[in-house]
Formats: C-alpha cells, sequence, structure tokens
C-alpha cells in the first residue's frame, strides 16, 4: 500500500494578532432550519393538583388501654400527687391536715351593730388567718356598694371593723374543713347552742346569717321551729333574753346557686343598712340610690358564665347549702 504523507503543520511563528475579516454568521448558514412556532414563556397553564396531604392537628395520642386497670390505677395515683402539689404551693408548703389543725379568731366585741355569722372556717380562712379572703367571695363587695363600709375594703381590713364599722365576724362552727359538706350534724347543732351563747353574751343589735342552711340550722336548735319556705331578710325571732334581731342574707360565696352574682345579693346589703339605721334612729348618712328590685335566676346563671371572671369561678371554701340542707335531713330523720 501505498504510504500517505502528512503535511506538517504550519509555522505559528510569523503570526501577528490585527484585523481579520470574519464572514458574516448569515453567509455561514447553508442549511437553514425551517421556521417553528414557540410559546411565550407567560402563557398560563393550569395549576398542578396538590398531591400533598392535608396537615391535621395535633392533637393529644389516645391512651393504651392496659391490662387489668393498670393505666387507670396509674393514672389516679397521678392525679393524686398533682393535687398533693397545688395544695403544698397553695398553702406556701403546708398541707391540707396542718391547715385544718389551725383555727380562725373571732372578730367580736360587746354591743356591735352588726355580728356576721358564717359556717365555720375553709382551709384559706384558717391559713390567712382572716374572715372571707377569697378574692371571688362577694362579701367586702357588696358591704361597700351597700355602703355599710365608706371604702372597698379587704379581709386584710377585718380586725378593724368592730372600731370602724361596728361590724363583727364569728362562725357557727369552729373547726375548720375544707367544705361545710365535711361537718356532722353533731358539730353542727352543737355549734347552734355554742353560737346562742356568744349572741347571748356580746348582745350585738342584729345577728346577720351569711347563707340560708346556716339559719335552718340554728332556727331549730334555737327556737324549735323547724323553718319552711324561709325568705331572706328580717327574720321574725329574737334572740332569747337579748333584744337582738336575726337577719337572714344569701352567701356571699359565687358558687351560691341561688344567686351567682354580686350585683344580685347588694339588695339584701342595703336592706341590712337600712335595718341597721331604722333600729338606731339614724337618718340615712349615704344616699344610695336602689331602683325596683326584680331577679330572673335563669337569666343571672347566663350571665354569670357569660362575665366568666377567673377568680370566681372557684372558691374552695363554699359548698352548697344542700348540704347543710342534707345534714338537716339526716339529723332529722335520726331523731325521729
Amino acid at each position: 500500500p501505498e504510504v500517505q504523507h502528512v503535511a506538517p503543520y504550519p509555522s505559528m511563528d510569523h503570526y501577528t494578532e490585527g484585523p481579520v475579516d470574519e464572514p458574516v454568521m448569515a453567509e455561514l448558514s447553508v442549511h437553514r432550519d425551517p421556521n417553528f412556532y414557540q410559546e411565550p414563556f407567560y402563557t398560563n397553564y393550569l395549576p398542578a393538583p396538590n398531591h400533598y396531604p392535608e396537615q391535621k392537628k395535633r392533637g393529644r395520642p389516645p391512651k393504651q388501654q392496659a391490662e387489668d386497670g393498670e393505666t387507670r390505677e396509674e393514672d389516679d395515683e397521678v392525679e393524686a400527687a398533682k393535687k398533693a402539689k397545688r395544695a403544698l404551693n397553695r398553702f406556701n408548703g403546708m398541707s391540707v391536715a396542718e391547715v385544718m389543725a389551725k383555727t380562725l379568731p373571732d372578730v367580736i366585741t360587746y354591743n356591735l351593730d352588726i355580728l356576721i355569722i358564717g359556717i365555720n372556717p375553709g382551709l384559706l380562712s384558717a391559713y390567712k388567718g382572716h374572715h372571707y379572703p377569697n378574692p371571688g367571695n362577694h362579701f367586702w363587695k357588696c358591704l361597700f356598694l351597700s355602703g355599710l363600709t365608706d371604702q372597698q375594703l379587704n379581709y386584710m381590713h377585718d380586725q378593724s371593723l368592730p372600731e370602724k364599722y361596728s361590724i363583727g365576724f364569728t362562725n357557727m362552727v369552729e373547726r375548720t374543713t375544707p367544705g361545710s359538706k365535711d361537718l356532722s350534724s353533731k358539730e353542727i347543732r352543737e355549734g347552734g347552742r355554742q353560737l346562742l351563747e356568744k349572741l347571748q353574751k356580746y348582745k350585738p343589735l342584729i345577728a346577720a346569717f351569711n347563707g340560708k342552711g346556716i339559719y335552718e340550722i340554728f332556727c331549730k336548735e334555737t327556737f324549735g321551729v323547724k323553718a319552711k319556705n324561709l325568705e331572706f331578710g328580717l327574720q321574725p325571732y329574737k334572740i332569747p333574753e337579748t333584744e337582738t334581731v336575726c337577719y337572714l342574707m344569701p352567701s356571699s360565696s359565687p358558687r351560691c346557686a341561688q344567686f351567682p352574682r354580686a350585683q344580685d345579693k347588694v339588695h339584701f346589703y342595703i336592706k341590712l343598712k337600712e335595718l341597721r339605721d331604722q333600729m338606731k334612729g339614724l337618718a340615712p348618712s349615704r344616699e344610695v340610690e336602689e331602683t325596683e328590685y326584680s331577679f330572673d335566676l335563669q337569666l343571672a346563671k347566663e350571665d354569670a358564665k357569660r362575665i366568666a371572671i377567673k377568680e370566681e369561678q372557684l372558691d374552695p371554701e363554699y359548698e352548697s347549702c344542700s348540704a347543710l340542707h342534707e345534714e338537716t335531713r339526716h339529723s332529722n330523720n335520726s331523731s325521729k
């Protein structure tokens, strides 16, 4: 075969830069492509369907049911531990048993105008050492709105009331309990007799019972009368051997089912003030303008829920008067 000769690569030694006439691109296009249609880049396309699953709200995972009720027992133990911890935090490290060992002294002196009578000290009252310390209780608010005090006071002022306003405090039963339902019927009857001795000793002008259940028991023990269809306000009986009259007003607790709002109770405090002024022959020192009083329990309950004041939702010192009614029924049945 013939040998192919390869020409040597031309030398670049004599190459010099300079302007070179380059062919136009149009001249190089020997074979031109035919024209084609190109869509503009801004064409609106239909959105692609969303293939991602919708995110659901995170919730509490369901509890797994254990065998032999182990889950329920564990939950009860955890809840009991939480309650004990809350009690310690509430009373600054003191247990409920330690608080129940404390007592609440009376704020009383001779010949008071008004002696406020409660059922027995609650845990918070015993711990604080003052009367009606719960911020949700309506007592101090009603006392001011009715004109019985000339300024808004609180539980820290209870010791000053006898001297400044001739108002004192006592309870039917001295023992501290979480609620009135923890009192036995025997304790309540004995407390009624002790209260009678106290009233005969100190002789206040008006014995004001803070709650219907208290007066029902006291009325039966003192006057031998089973109170029926009790009306709030001045009662027909006087304390024996005294000129002390009995006045009944609804419980100042926000959990009083019959009068759940403070504004529903102010009326009875106003009437208490009018009774005091009338018995002392005094002209009203402060004009309290009161419109015609009407009350709708259903509307009051709805309004109380609508207001939803957090501090008034719970009052650990108070149990509904039905507990006292139950005690009265049991005592009546046992005496038959």
